[in-house]
């Protein structure tokens, strides 16, 4: 199941955010972290700024 991304982008620059993966947003009371679906390591490095596997979600008006 996926959550929805916190309020405020953690890595706002990460091409996670934009992925039709979608990557899930794990939280704990001091750190967000986010999980790919596809990767083997399931929560890569932040910023993730080139992915083999990345594909570009379709575009959301509710975004």
């Amino acid at each position: 199941m996926t959550q929805p991304p916190p309020e405020s982008l953690p890595f706002p620059e990460s091409l996670c955010h934009r992925c039709a993966a979608p990557p899930r947003y794990v939280q704990s009371r001091t750190s967000t972290f986010i999980m790919c679906p596809l990767l083997p390591r399931k929560y890569p490095p932040q910023p993730v700024r080139i992915c083999a596997l990345f594909r570009p979600a379709e575009p959301d008006a509710s975004r």
